[in-house]
């Protein structure tokens, strides 16, 4: 069974094309200011699909490693024909600053359905979607997987690359398009002799660059051209292909601040919705590294993203708009890929991802026997919190008695394995701190002078 999915093409916005049809104004003020944040695109999945929303979800971030989820982690918009879902969505501003969305028209994992059409939306600033519409790409028997588009200067046009098999063979195919509204003829735009999916285009001054998934053995690779027309990134690759088990949907983002690039796959089973990713300071070389689990988090049951560039007006606006979550996940420092969770009225720390995913998430209230503290409500089972008895955490109702609120009640203190992280240090037991044993949860007696281990057992990160 395989997915589809999008990513995008990133450079100096230019100011020397207004798109017609659109309003420009606000466009060309956000292209000519300095990007300092990002924005991704996606939608979800979750092991039992308890978390499968297919339609466009946001998130922000400053540093384009750690995001925060908009809307409650709920979709900012959905499609209204063809299919009713879209998978692989694709977040691509354009020349006069303002946005295009694209997305595979797909509801759900009938991945046997064909379709030659995608979706498409005009959006200002991405605090609103207007012009939704649905674009023909080709008239052949095949579906039309993960769009995206780029910037061609040397046309003065944009290309809309996608995956299909036409012909009877897995490859990249282009559209023209100076409006995406009308689009071309398609053209076969990338096939290396064996079969692909899944582009994501990064132009720049020096070089085009196309990253895809080789379909022969499950990598994903980096090919490279001085141009962008059709077949010529053809003998393009120059990477070996990094791997990780069942990986697809590159996408590649260079920092905004310094030389580093950054490279994520995911995964294409709802089972293990995981975003994966690797660093390099020169995208020119095939030195791609993998990065820890420590280092990066991901929207909650993110699938199939697209990363794109904004201006830290842009991120305070689309956070005024869409709001932080309510909840918070909590993270282990020294088992990043674990999360704080109830099940059966224990508290583990388990990896993610599972179902049901809101056993993850919290609500982190002033605390029950002082406001200076905070006290962890479930979300799913609001009225219980996180609460010690005989040492050991657990989930209960709180019960309203002054022992119920003590139990329940933490310091935030700095982390005891890392000042950056946090520590949660017991109310009515000030000597213990809340850890996890053997992935059980507990207070036990930790300070500056405990193992260095069980200091690390009791640090966390407060997440989304």
């Amino acid at each position: 069974m395989r997915t589809r999915r999008t990513f995008l093409t990133w450079g100096a916005a230019s100011l020397t094309l207004a798109t017609a049809g659109i309003p420009t104004l606000a466009g060309r003020a956000a292209a000519a200011q300095t990007y300092g944040a990002f924005v991704m695109g996606y939608f979800t999945e979750s092991p039992d699909m308890l978390g499968a929303r297919y339609a466009l979800h946001l998130a922000i971030s400053r540093d384009g490693l750690n995001w925060i989820p908009l809307n409650e982690n709920q979709p900012v918009a959905t499609p209204t024909a063809g299919t009713g879902g879209l998978r692989d969505p694709f977040i691509l501003r354009r020349q006069d600053g303002t946005f295009v969305v694209l997305a595979t028209d797909l509801y759900g994992l009938d991945f046997g359905r064909n379709n030659q059409y995608i979706h498409a939306w005009d959006s200002v600033d991405l605090r609103s979607f207007t012009g939704y519409r649905r674009l023909r790409m080709h008239d052949r028997v095949a579906h039309t997987w993960a769009p995206e588009a780029f910037w061609d200067a040397s046309r003065g046009q944009y290309g809309i690359l996608y995956s299909a098999n036409i012909n009877g063979r897995d490859a990249f195919w282009v559209n023209y398009t100076s409006d995406f509204v009308t689009v071309s003829a398609t053209q076969e735009f990338f096939y290396p002799g064996f079969g692909v999916l899944d582009a994501t285009m990064h132009t720049t001054p020096n070089g085009n660059y196309l990253y895809y998934k080789n379909l022969a053995n499950g990598r994903l690779y980096g090919a490279r051209s001085a141009s962008l027309q059709p077949r010529s990134f053809d003998n393009g690759t120059y990477t070996a292909g990094v791997i990780s088990g069942a990986i697809e949907a590159p996408i590649v983002h260079k920092d905004n601040t310094r030389d580093q690039w950054y490279l994520w796959g995911d995964s294409f089973s709802p089972a293990n919705a995981e975003l994966q990713l690797w660093t390099s300071n020169d995208i020119t070389r095939d030195n791609w590294t993998p990065v820890g689990k420590f280092d990066y988090t991901q929207p909650l049951n993110a699938k199939h993203a697209t990363i794109c560039p904004i201006t830290t007006t842009e991120y305070d606006n689309l956070l005024a708009r869409w709001r932080a979550p309510s909840w918070h996940r909590i993270r282990s420092y020294n088992e990043p890929d674990r999360v704080i969770r109830h099940l059966d009225s224990a508290a583990r720390v388990d990896a993610y991802p599972f179902d049901p995913y809101p056993e993850s998430q919290w609500r982190l209230v002033a605390g029950l026997a002082n406001p200076a503290g905070v006290s962890f409500e479930s979300v799913n089972l609001p009225g219980r919190y996180l609460r010690h008895s005989g040492y050991v955490m657990r989930l209960d109702a709180n019960d309203g008695s002054a022992g119920f609120a003590a139990d329940a009640t933490f310091h935030r203190v700095a982390g005891l394995a890392d000042a950056s992280w946090t520590s949660f240090r017991s109310h009515n037991y000030p000597d213990r701190y809340l850890r996890h044993a053997n992935y059980v949860l507990r207070i036990d007696p930790l300070g500056p002078g405990s193992p260095a281990g069980d200091r690390a057992d009791a640090t966390f990160q407060v997440v989304y």
